[in-house]
């Protein structure tokens, strides 16, 4: 698809999104304000604790099962995150939306992203490079440019997108199409547009199975990435008590097979792939039956990225419940004090910073802000089919859109291009 056409669609689906006005044929529910914050706090703790549980295991296990006894037992002070890519890369989306709002320009999304000073690996690496050189989106995250096009990236940064818009899958596909678009294209779009729609519906959905089956609409139903995760779905069911064999069949068609590794950045055995991953943050819902320890624990065997997926896993689940129905486990030694590394947020801060871009993304979606007869805010929200973006391939792609920065533009980026790596670094490592 020609980005220019990529750039109407988002203009028109956004279009689409905010014009929705209130009408009597149109279904809503209602959430608390107090209960959306309750949730989508947890959200970002349930990051948290999927990383932090996962991280002594990332990439130290490509292709094979982790045992069960090299998995580090939880302790309470493994939630204090601070300085995890998995979580503060998606901190600079939340950052840009609070200060310029949801019609904030790609472009202007591309020009804070090219401002980050955290260290990056692939994806999210080479489109902020390409940003830079001068890129500018969605050209920075085309596979003309950025050879890692389908990786994991976005899928880790895009639990931001669910969290702000409770109930509104169309806000998370269409964020993606804003900020997943600087550094990803195709399957490694749609993984992120998936995980954003799960957790945006975790806010009035609890169950693993409906949950999966929702982001599933959200993305284009030809696409490798939605193979994948029928796939993964299909053969849950054929072996409900039997994830390791579900495994197998993960990795022998989507590791091993090469027409699932077409479009490769020479990856190896530390397989980066979008939709393979995915596959195994959906092992960790699914097997886990809701289960949190079991489902991080399930996530992070599969191996491979095994802290990022436990982490999107948490993402999920932790917002079903909310704070206050988390464990003492997961709260108990929390530090929210402390501030994420690269940004302004305190863990108070990022509640508030989000819950302002939520209560813009009801509104502009159609719903209202309400009170109750307690006199407590109410968010009432337009139930939504999920519009999935067009369908693209990153081994056959539509044509560039041309996309450059404006002199005007560069003078907004103030830190330099870095050097190029003579190899790429081994994924991730803290």
């Amino acid at each position: 698809m020609n980005g220019k056409k990529i750039g109407l669609w988002t203009a028109i689906l956004l279009a689409a999104i905010w014009s929705q006005a209130p009408s009597a044929e149109r279904q809503f529910r209602r959430l608390s304000v107090q209960d959306y914050r309750d949730k989508m706090k947890a959200g970002w703790i349930g990051q948290m604790a999927g990383v932090g549980w996962g991280g002594p295991t990332e990439f130290r296990w490509n292709g094979q099962i982790i045992p069960e006894d090299r998995v580090p037992a939880w302790e309470p002070r493994m939630i204090n995150q601070f300085n995890q890519d998995d979580i503060y890369v998606e901190q600079t989306f939340v950052r840009t939306l609070e200060v310029h709002g949801l019609d904030v320009s790609i472009r202007q999304a591309g020009i804070d992203f090219a401002n980050s000073r955290f260290r990056l690996w692939h994806a999210n690496r080479a489109g902020r490079d390409n940003l830079r050189a001068g890129i500018a989106p969605p050209d920075s995250g085309h596979p003309k440019f950025n050879h890692h096009a389908d990786d994991i990236d976005y899928q880790i940064d895009a639990d931001y997108s669910g969290l702000v818009a409770p109930g509104l899958p169309n806000v998370a596909i269409a964020l993606g199409e804003k900020f997943g678009r600087i550094i990803n294209y195709g399957d490694g779009l749609y993984g992120g547009q998936f995980i954003g729609a799960m957790i945006a519906e975790a806010f009035f959905q609890s169950d693993p199975v409906k949950l999966v089956e929702f982001g599933l609409t959200a993305i284009p139903e030809g696409s490798q990435y939605a193979e994948c995760i029928r796939d993964t779905l299909k053969w849950w069911r054929e072996n409900p008590d039997n994830w390791e064999k579900t495994w197998a069949l993960i990795e022998e068609k989507y590791n091993r097979n090469p027409q699932y590794r077409r479009f490769s950045c020479d990856k190896g055995l530390k397989n980066i792939d979008a939709k393979i991953n995915g596959a195994y943050v959906v092992m960790g819902l699914l097997y886990g039956r809701g289960d949190l320890d079991k489902s991080i624990v399930i996530s992070c065997r599969c191996g491979l990225d095994s802290d990022c997926n436990p982490a999107n896993v948490g993402g999920i689940l932790f917002t079903t419940l909310g704070v206050s129905k988390l464990p003492d486990r997961f709260t108990s030694a929390l530090d929210e004090s402390r501030t994420f590394e690269y940004t302004p947020y305190t863990l108070p801060k990022l509640v508030a910073a989000c819950e302002k871009i939520a209560r813009e993304a009801v509104v502009k979606s159609g719903g209202r802000i309400e009170r109750d007869a307690s006199g407590e805010e109410v968010f009432v929200i337009p139930v939504e089919k999920p519009r999935p973006s067009p369908l693209e391939q990153c081994w056959d792609p539509g044509p560039i859109a041309n996309s450059r920065f404006a002199p005007d533009e560069m003078k907004q980026i103030t830190v330099p291009a870095e050097e190029p790596k003579k190899k790429e670094a081994a994924p991730r490592k803290k």
